[in-house]
């Protein structure tokens, strides 16, 4: 054997050598992993229930006291102040004056309206007089006209026996009787025309009465009067002013009247907490004029729909306010009672896990995580409402986590009380 022919034998020797140690090295160290992944055991998880309980839970919210009747006076016709007797601050009672007014221009329309009706009632008179007469004219006629058709019959009978009447007696006889009925007609036709043109006055008193009693309606305008009992809070004019339309208080109202006695709160509520508002139901609240102090008001108006900006509902309170000591335009802060309407699911704040895509809990069924999707509502003590597609007594992991992935398999601790 030559020298290259040994050196080539030492070197697979060699490399037989490693390669069986590597193999043998290999075995020795898989072994133990491979039996440390057949014994591993299953995660151990803390579980929890989810608990059904009805909601019932004080939230503060804020709202607005406003005057239950509030009503900003204008004049409804351009006149002037003639005479204001009420200032801001006076309390008034419904129909107390509050201002008189003048116009003198609806004065002379009045009066012209006024003389109107009365020449049309001397016309319609007139015609009623001259009908009269026409009936009476017609009555005589008539009665003419009676008598001489019986004097004609007679004549016409009398004639037919010879030399008893002239024969041009019978003529004029009945030239006669034909004058009468001319006259009856002519008679009967003035009446006729005299009804009809009485008819015609009777629109026009009728018209020229509705003009003056328009006329009298707008004068009642100018007494302004207070439309309930109430308090006046804006008085925007003096004695002399002119308003109305081209008036300098044309902007403005007049006066404004608020009631005060009975106030609105109106509390814009959460969609989450909308479901539980009930009418009649009380509710208490504070102002910051009377620290320490809490009021009552009684839910009287629900606006059942929701504000698209804000995802509130309006909600109306009744308060009364007899002693006048709270005022329209106070912030109030509302001691609002939260309620659903069919009992809520709760469950630990820390069972609840987020990711960047999910809010979601981990539910064990068989051994086996189940991540259920979630949304929070509102929090109760130590608990956290949720809905999804959860019921009462499902069993929860106690700390959820992303890290314990869907359809893991685990092993369940119950949590301690």
């Amino acid at each position: 054997m030559t020298r290259k022919q040994v050196l080539w034998s030492a070197i697979a020797l060699i490399a037989a050598g490693a390669i069986v140690s590597f193999v043998i090295v290999r075995s020795v160290v898989r072994k133990p992993a491979v039996q440390a992944a057949v014994t591993a055991e299953p995660p151990t998880v803390v579980v929890t229930q989810v608990i059904s309980k009805d909601l019932s839970q004080a939230v503060r919210l804020p709202g607005e006291l406003q005057a239950y009747q509030d009503v900003a006076i204008y004049p409804k016709l351009q006149s002037f102040v003639e005479e204001i007797k009420v200032d801001r601050g006076s309390t008034v009672k419904r129909g107390q004056l509050l201002a008189r007014l003048s116009a003198p221009e609806l004065k002379a329309q009045l009066s012209e309206a006024s003389a109107k009706v009365r020449a049309v009632q001397s016309q319609k008179s007139e015609a009623e007089a001259r009908i009269q007469s026409n009936q009476a004219q017609r009555l005589e006629a008539e009665a003419k006209l009676a008598s001489d058709e019986g004097t004609y019959r007679h004549l016409k009978s009398a004639s037919a026996t010879p030399g008893v009447v002239a024969g041009n007696d019978v003529d004029v006889a009945e030239k006669t009787v034909d004058a009468d009925r001319a006259r009856v007609r002519l008679w009967e036709e003035n009446e006729k025309a005299a009804r009809a043109q009485l008819a015609s006055i009777g629109e026009n008193e009728k018209a020229a009465a509705e003009a003056a009693h328009s006329i009298e309606e707008m004068e009642s305008y100018l007494q302004i009067t207070a439309p309930f009992d109430g308090v006046i809070t804006e008085r925007n004019v003096h004695k002399g002013s002119l308003v109305g339309s081209a008036g300098v208080a044309s902007s403005a109202p007049m006066l404004r009247i608020r009631q005060i006695a009975e106030l609105r709160l109106i509390v814009s509520v959460p969609e989450s907490e909308a479901a539980g508002v009930a009418e009649g139901s009380e509710v208490s609240f504070t102002v910051p004029a009377f620290p320490g102090e809490t009021f009552k008001g009684v839910v009287g108006r629900i606006a059942h729909a929701l504000d698209v900006k804000s995802r509130t509902m309006p909600v109306e309170l009744d308060v009364t306010n007899t002693a006048g000591r709270l005022a329209p335009g106070m912030y109030a802060e509302v001691a609002w009672t939260a309620r659903r309407l069919q009992p809520s699911l709760f469950v630990p704040p820390s069972a609840v896990a987020t990711t960047t895509e999910r809010v979601f809990v981990l539910r064990i069924k068989n051994d086996l995580v189940e991540w259920v999707d979630v949304k929070r509502g509102v929090t109760m003590g130590n608990k956290i409402e949720v809905f999804g597609s959860l019921e009462a007594g499902d069993q929860i992991v106690l700390r959820g986590s992303d890290e314990l992935r869907d359809g893991t398999h685990v092993t369940v601790k119950q949590a301690a009380d």
